[in-house]
């Protein structure tokens, strides 16, 4: 008995042993996560934490100017905010952006989701392909994104009124179709001026979708590879095509990336730079004066909007999401 008392108690000791080896290395492991994210979060507190409860202060007050020299802070409440709603440029700006939204979210994930299964498949120059269709996302950023935005020939492409030859004519060079070409196509079909209208902007803004569609094409071709082949091979040995394997199989696997990448297609077209509201936030805010209080205002409102939408948009695409069991 005190043998078996003596085991029990070396056996216990040994559990407790690697018990808090397990522990020690789970903190290891926490340790060098907080390392990692250490620049972001005290970038975070002494930069841009100042700035945000600046903002929401200076969007609850009105600027009184002193007469020796610098200024005050006058508590307005929610005055600021009424008066951005009571802008009505800002509200058409505001709902334009959503309208273009709604065409926008579908046609950058279907754009990108179908050039992710092309560059999927087994063909020479994969590599290459996969380069030259992120090589956008690389163009648009930082300081590439600056000498675009004052390149001539794009603003001349990008103009609506001019011949190459002539320097006349009404049509633009860069619209691909028109809305007269798709309402002929559409003739004998039940179909809309409406629909002729917003194919034809999708079309001719397919240079911006596709440049907009890199980070969701490589979320996608991650996705993709993630799939294991022997689900294929199940599929073709029990004769399933190559159409129902896409329905059945890819989508719903594929389902959380589809979420992931609606949400940050979101997030970048309602902060990215081309932004209709954003221009107008910033532009406000230069003018001074009021324009600095009223324009914070404008922020938060929008910032609000954004997280409203983010959440329609998860709790949508949750319904469909396929979340497939690893055990």
């Amino acid at each position: 008995m005190a043998l078996l008392k003596k085991t029990k108690s070396s056996q216990e000791l040994g559990v407790i042993k690697k018990r808090k080896r397990g522990a020690s290395l789970q903190a290891k492991k926490s340790r060098a996560g907080w390392l990692f994210i250490a620049p972001f979060l005290f970038g975070f507190l002494l930069i841009y934490l100042p700035i945000i409860f600046d903002s929401i202060k200076y969007s609850f007050h009105e600027i009184d100017i002193i007469a020796g020299g610098g200024f005050e802070l006058v508590w307005v409440g929610l005055g600021n905010f009424q008066r951005a709603l009571d802008d009505a440029k800002f509200v058409e700006t505001l709902m334009n952006g959503l309208g273009g939204l709604i065409l926008e979210i579908p046609a950058i994930l279907l754009f990108s989701l179908f050039i992710a299964l092309l560059l999927n498949q087994k063909m020479a120059g994969r590599a290459a392909f996969r380069a030259i269709f992120f090589i956008p996302v690389l163009l648009t950023t930082g300081l590439i994104a600056d000498i675009d935005a004052g390149n001539i020939l794009g603003d001349y492409m990008g103009s609506t009124g001019g011949d190459i030859e002539t320097g006349g004519g009404s049509s633009g060079v860069a619209e691909i179709i028109s809305a007269t070409d798709l309402q002929n196509l559409f003739n004998n079909m039940v179909v809309g001026s409406e629909l002729a209208a917003n194919v034809t902007k999708l079309v001719n803004n397919i240079f911006d979708i596709v440049n907009r569609s890199g980070v969701q094409m490589l979320i996608f071709l991650a996705g993709l590879q993630g799939i294991s082949p022997a689900i294929y091979e199940s599929c073709e040995i029990e004769g399933a095509s190559s159409w129902e394997t896409f329905w059945k199989i890819t989508l719903p696997i594929i389902s959380p990336m589809i979420l992931v990448n609606a949400i940050y297609t979101v997030i970048d077209s309602f902060t990215s730079g081309s932004n209709s509201v954003m221009a107008y936030v910033n532009a406000l805010y230069k003018t001074g004066g009021d324009g600095n209080v009223i324009s914070s205002a404008m922020a938060w409102m929008y910032f609000l909007l954004v997280m409203l939408v983010v959440a329609a948009v998860a709790g949508i695409v949750s319904l469909f999401v396929f979340y497939q069991r690893k055990d």
